[in-house]
């Protein structure tokens, strides 16, 4: 019997599930979920013990000891934790199997305490059998590092058949311009509230999927103004899957992962805005609030191009990097 693979991540949120399910269908995965057994929002109700595949729940430093026990033919691990991922690494080589990192970022923090990371993270890109990352812009920072490995993608994804269902449009002006998530500095809250005198600004936190669902659906436009800060860059950002499955059109800045990314693409799937420059988010709400057959365009484009990012497509650019690993460690 095949021995499966150990992924070591820190949760199986909602919106991470129908994807991890589709990875053990085709590999046979073993989800070593280093935070615990917690309950999720995001997207659902699943609790751990509910998951429609086998987990596991090791303290970070336990992760070394059940990557090299010689149970698993490979292991994969993402960013998660403090020593979760030195611990797969090293636990990966003295069993000697296959190491696949989960690459999801694009820059590295630039504060004191992950300076003293910026080496180790290095030596893991450069000697991990394959990478799987989030998308292009996550690629182009690995092959900065020189990696040794293949680099594969495996595009974001969230529930597609859910986020695309037929839903009841909540609105709640003429021209709703929807900000789905936190209100945060990073997240560019400040630049969007200085920039929207045009339309009715919806903030949506803490909501339910379903509530979600209907503010997208009842929403003109989605905007996503994240900026970028010394220990944060978005990495990717569902929303904007989230809002294209319900065929609406986002504006993000140029420091989203969905836009470096290639997800939304300036006048063809959305708007695409410096980060942190009022005048031109500003320009862009009122180019979509005039324009009504734009935004249509858009969002048509915007519903055909989230098509392919798909929990499958994931599962799939996963396995490609584990059966690179497997054949050339």
């Amino acid at each position: 019997m095949t021995k499966p693979v150990l992924f070591v991540t820190n949760h199986a949120p909602p919106f991470r599930v129908p994807a991890f399910q589709a990875l053990h269908e085709r590999e046979g995965v073993v989800f070593a979920l280093i935070g615990g057994k917690v309950r999720h929002g995001g997207g659902g109700t699943l609790v751990d013990e509910a998951m429609p595949f086998p987990t596991v729940y090791p303290s970070q430093r336990g992760v070394a000891r059940l990557a090299a026990s010689k149970r698993f033919r490979a292991v994969v691990a993402g960013l998660s934790g403090r020593v979760a991922l030195p611990a797969a690494y090293a636990g990966a080589r003295a069993g000697g199997v296959p190491f696949v990192l989960w690459a999801t970022i694009w820059r590295h923090p630039r504060t004191p305490a992950h300076a003293a990371s910026y080496l180790p993270m290095r030596h893991i890109y450069r000697h991990a059998d394959a990478i799987a990352t989030y998308g292009p812009h996550v690629s182009a920072y690995v092959r900065g590092k020189h990696p040794k490995g293949p680099v594969f993608e495996a595009p974001q994804s969230v529930d597609v058949d859910f986020w695309s269902a037929a839903a009841q449009p909540d609105r709640r002006g003429p021209f709703q311009i929807l900000f789905a998530g936190r209100p945060a500095p990073e997240k560019g809250f400040d630049v969007l509230e200085a920039a929207a005198d045009v339309g009715t600004l919806v903030v949506a936190q803490d909501r339910s999927p379903t509530e979600m669902r209907n503010l997208y659906a009842g929403s003109d436009v989605v905007v996503v103004p994240s900026v970028p800060t010394r220990d944060f860059l978005e990495p990717w950002g569902l929303v904007v899957n989230e809002a294209f499955h319900q065929g609406i059109p986002v504006i993000a800045t140029d420091a989203v992962g969905a836009a470096a990314g290639g997800l939304v693409q300036h006048e063809r799937t959305g708007l695409v805005v410096p980060a942190g420059d009022v005048q031109a988010l500003r320009a862009a709400l009122h180019r979509l609030h005039d324009d009504a057959q734009l935004r249509a365009r858009l969002g048509a484009a915007a519903r055909q191009a989230v098509a392919a990012y798909t929990p499958r497509a994931w599962a799939d650019g996963m396995a490609r990097a584990l059966r690179a690993a497997e054949g050339g460690c």
